[in-house]
């Protein structure tokens, strides 16, 4: 059944086509498509030639009807989602761009036949005049609201405007391992719940001194930052697995000192003293010099453990080096440290020609009281840490 009725469309209305007799041809479909059977395969996409021959034909509204009965069986048809779009365009210009943003998240990759991109570009255009004025719109509704007062405030406004013209997106936290419930989730952390970060700040240089010296000595034991076994499914990780162009100094690893490092950087060791760090057997603290090569990219991923964040505190950063979190990227900056969720999606890149050395080290999310840190110390180190 389902084959008849795909072989009277080729042949009343490809007849009708090729004897340039669009009329007839658009009626044809019509009672074809009238005829069809419940559930019908292919169904959408006969309504869509249908509009394509309305179209044709100059019957813009018509071929409009013919589009919402495509995308009434298959909404996220990009042909359909187009079509509609440049029909909107002569009938209701004041909807067109709209349509085109709805059309072109539909869009597929590769390369689109000439005839179709042509009209992709023209609504490109069409789009981007709907969306300049669109977030003019949103700037006037905001007005005076983000003003600086409140910081936090005013990145929480302007992280919703970006939602909402697709800018960004909204990331949540995804620990491969352990969550904790009810934590707030944020890419970078305002600097005010963390009143130990300036001092660490300016003593940049001081610890930079430590570092540098300790790597000179040739006494540091320098390891690659990521050592799985070769059976662990971790794809993601094959190129810097044991790699040292991603290395690291450890001064704490998984809650054990390592002397041969620490020894030699007493004041970066000093510091980390003042921080709440997580003391769980075989998992915390841990604090290091991350050596990041030339030319390296870290790919996407997230941390294991909501309950802790991480703080950068940018030591060594040649031009171009950038950090992502979630929807918000950063190029670190010599001295200006940050804290970050790790568990929500993150990734990093030295493109320039020389090293990158940032201190990382871990602490306790701030919305814990001492009994819930208690109880996270008790569950990890009862799981086996991690």
């Amino acid at each position: 059944m389902q084959g008849a009725w795909q072989d009277r469309i080729r042949q009343d209305v490809d007849n009708h086509v090729n004897r340039g007799d669009l009329a007839s041809a658009a009626q044809a479909l019509e009672n074809i498509i009238a005829q069809a059977p419940p559930g019908q395969v292919a169904l959408d996409q006969a309504w869509l030639r249908l509009a394509g021959l309305r179209r044709a034909l100059r019957q813009p509204q018509r071929a409009l009807d013919a589009v919402h009965q495509a995308l009434a069986l298959a909404p996220l048809d990009f042909m359909a989602l187009a079509l509609r779009a440049s029909l909107l365009e002569r009938l209701a210009p004041e909807d067109a761009g709209r349509a085109w943003h709805e059309a072109l998240a539909q869009r597929p990759s590769g390369e689109l036949p000439a005839p179709l991109a042509m009209a992709v570009a023209a609504g490109e255009r069409w789009h981007a005049e709907w969306s300049a004025k669109r977030e003019a719109r949103l700037d006037a509704a905001i007005g005076t609201l983000c003003n600086g007062e409140n910081s936090d405030r005013d990145w929480r406004i302007t992280r919703m405007r970006n939602n909402v013209l697709r800018r960004t997106r909204p990331f949540r936290s995804c620990p491969t391992h352990f969550h904790y419930p009810g934590l707030v989730e944020r890419e970078f952390h305002p600097r005010a719940r963390f009143p130990w970060l300036p001092e660490f700040e300016r003593a940049t240089p001081i610890i930079r001194a430590e570092m540098e010296a300790l790597l000179a000595s040739g006494r540091a034991e320098l390891l690659p930052y990521l050592q799985y076994e070769d059976h662990e499914a971790l794809a993601q990780w094959r190129d810097l697995n044991r790699n040292p162009d991603w290395s690291a100094i450890h001064l704490l690893r998984q809650g054990n000192r390592i002397d041969v490092n620490a020894a030699a950087c007493p004041a970066t060791m000093a510091l980390l003293e003042t921080v709440a760090q997580p003391r769980i057997p075989g998992a915390s603290p841990n604090a290091m010099f991350s050596l990041l090569a030339p030319g390296t990219t870290i790919p996407p991923h997230v941390g294991v453990n909501n309950t802790r964040l991480l703080c950068h505190l940018p030591l060594v950063v040649p031009p171009g080096c950038w950090f992502r979190v979630g929807a918000e990227t950063r190029p670190w900056r010599e001295g200006e440290g940050f804290v970050f969720d790790d568990t929500i999606e993150h990734e990093a890149a030295n493109p320039s020609d020389r090293l990158r050395v940032v201190l990382i080290f871990d602490l306790w999310h701030p919305d814990l009281d001492s009994v819930e840190q208690e109880a996270v110390a008790r569950i990890i180190a009862s799981d086996g840490a991690v």
